[in-house]
């Protein structure tokens, strides 16, 4: 059940990041989601979250984007367990290495991203 459901998830994940439109606007949504875990301190920002959850709830993005999104507006202190397993779903995902880096930091935060992974995202996402 749950390959299966991986399964699924990772080719929503690969045919949202497949059109043109979509790339552009899934870029400037992960890139936004970048800048929230770079400031974050123990948890996002009322003003974070709601990003955050526009970003959630626009069916246009591709699933992956949509998952980060969902797992930094869940963060207290730390990813939580759901938050964690769809990170590491798109760690083992064909999606592009800074689209993994960020999942991986956003599955290892705690209380803050470490000054190593800032610097990383910050690289990566041109902030």
């Amino acid at each position: 059940m749950k390959i299966a459901l991986i399964r699924k998830f990772v080719t929503v994940v690969l045919v949202g990041l497949c059109s043109q439109a979509a790339i552009a606007d899934n870029a400037s949504s992960a890139t936004e989601i970048a800048g929230i875990v770079v400031s974050m301190n123990h948890f996002p920002s009322d003003a974070d979250k709601a990003k955050l959850m526009a970003i959630t709830a626009d069916d246009s993005l591709a699933e992956g984007v949509r998952a980060m999104a969902t797992a930094v507006a869940n963060i207290s202190h730390a990813a939580t367990a759901e938050g964690k397993a769809a990170m590491a779903a798109l760690q083992d995902s064909q999606m592009p290495d800074r689209g993994k880096t960020l999942a991986s930091v956003i599955a290892g935060f705690n209380h803050m991203a470490s000054a190593e992974d800032k610097a990383s995202i910050t690289e990566l996402y041109g902030l």
